[in-house]
C-alpha cells in the first residue's frame, strides 16, 4: 500500500466524487479510478459504493480513512521534524489534554516559548484519557495531560504542581446552592451528572466517601459544556473539577465538595521518544514552570 494511494484515497473520500478529486490531485479521472481499484484488489475489499448521488465509503473505506488519516499526519509530523533538524527551532508542538484549569500551564509555558522562538506552533487536541493515550502511542500527539496512575514502562512524566479540587455545579436557584459546602448527604437523592472518565485518583475517592449510599447518576459527559448545559435545562447537579465554568452572568453557581477531594494531572510522553526541537523546548520550559 502506498502513501500516494492514500492521499488519492483520501481526496475521493472527502470530495465524494472522482472527478473533483482527479480535479483537486491534478490526475485524469481514468488514472485516478484505476489507482483506487488496485487499492481495492490490494486489500480484497470494497472501499467505495458507487451511485447516481455520488461516492459513498463502505464500512471498511470508513475503517481506513480513519487510517489513513492518522498515517498521513503522522508523516507530515516526521518530515517537519527531519527537515527542521539542523535549522533554527520552528515547528510544530501538539498536545492532548482534558478539561482543566491547569491547562493554563499550557498556555504558559506556549506564550513564553514564542517570545524566544515565534516560529513555534501549538496543537491540542481535547479528550479524556482514553483519547489522549491513544492519540500519544499512535505518534499523533507529542504530549499527553492525564490523571491517574502512569505506565512507567510506556511513558516518561513529572507531575504538575496544582491539583484540581472536585465540587457540584448546579442552577442558582437549586436547594443546594444555598450551601457554603456539598457533603455526601446532600448528593444521596440527587440527579447527578457524572465525567465519563472514571480513571482518575480524585474520581476514586470521591466514589470511596460514598460507601454507604446509592448514587442516582442521571448523565455522563466526556466535556463539562455538555454538561453544564444539562445542568442549566434542570437534569441534575454536575460534578467536576472547580474553574472549568464561567459562571458570570449565567443561572449557574459551583459549589466545593467537603471533605476535599483532589487529584493532579501529570505531563506524559512516550519512552524513548525522540522529541523535535519545538517540542524538546516546550518540554524544558514546563519543567521550568513546573519546578520538575
Amino acid at each position: 500500500m502506498e502513501f500516494r494511494v492514500l492521499q488519492y484515497f483520501l481526496a475521493v473520500a472527502r470530495e465524494q466524487s472522482l472527478s473533483g478529486a482527479a480535479e483537486s490531485l491534478h490526475l485524469s479521472q481514468p488514472t485516478l479510478s484505476r489507482q483506487l481499484k488496485d487499492l481495492e484488489d490490494e486489500l480484497g475489499k470494497q472501499l467505495f459504493t458507487r451511485s447516481n448521488k455520488g461516492i459513498a465509503l463502505t464500512e471498511e473505506g470508513m475503517i481506513l480513512r480513519k487510517r489513513a488519516e492518522e498515517i498521513v499526519l503522522l508523516m507530515k509530523k516526521t518530515e517537519d521534524e527531519i527537515a527542521l533538524s539542523d535549522e533554527a527551532v520552528s515547528g510544530n508542538v501538539y498536545i492532548g489534554a482534558g478539561e482543566s484549569d491547569v491547562n493554563r500551564l499550557l498556555g504558559r509555558a506556549a506564550f513564553q516559548l514564542r517570545e524566544h522562538y515565534p516560529d513555534i506552533s501549538f496543537h491540542i487536541s481535547s479528550g479524556n484519557a482514553v483519547f489522549v493515550l491513544e492519540q500519544l502511542d499512535r505518534g499523533l500527539i507529542d504530549f499527553g495531560l492525564v490523571y491517574g496512575p502512569v505506565d512507567h514502562a510506556k511513558y516518561d512524566f513529572f507531575r504538575l504542581p496544582q491539583p484540581d479540587a472536585f465540587g457540584v455545579y448546579m442552577r442558582r436557584d437549586s436547594p443546594l446552592a444555598e450551601k457554603e459546602y456539598i457533603g455526601p448527604e446532600d448528593l444521596a437523592d440527587k440527579p447527578l451528572i457524572v465525567s465519563a472518565q472514571e480513571e482518575t485518583e480524585g474520581w476514586q475517592n470521591l466514589q470511596h466517601i460514598f460507601p454507604s449510599i446509592q448514587l442516582n447518576i442521571v448523565a455522563t459527559y466526556t466535556l463539562l459544556f455538555n454538561g453544564a448545559l444539562l445542568v442549566e435545562e434542570g437534569l441534575g447537579y454536575a460534578i467536576c473539577f472547580d474553574k472549568l465554568v464561567n459562571t458570570r452572568g449565567t443561572n449557574l453557581c459551583f459549589r466545593p465538595l467537603r471533605p476535599t477531594i483532589e487529584t493532579t494531572a501529570s505531563v506524559i510522553w512516550k519512552k524513548y521518544q525522540l522529541l523535535s526541537k519545538p517540542a524538546q523546548k516546550f518540554l524544558e520550559k514546563m519543567r521550568e514552570l513546573c519546578g520538575a
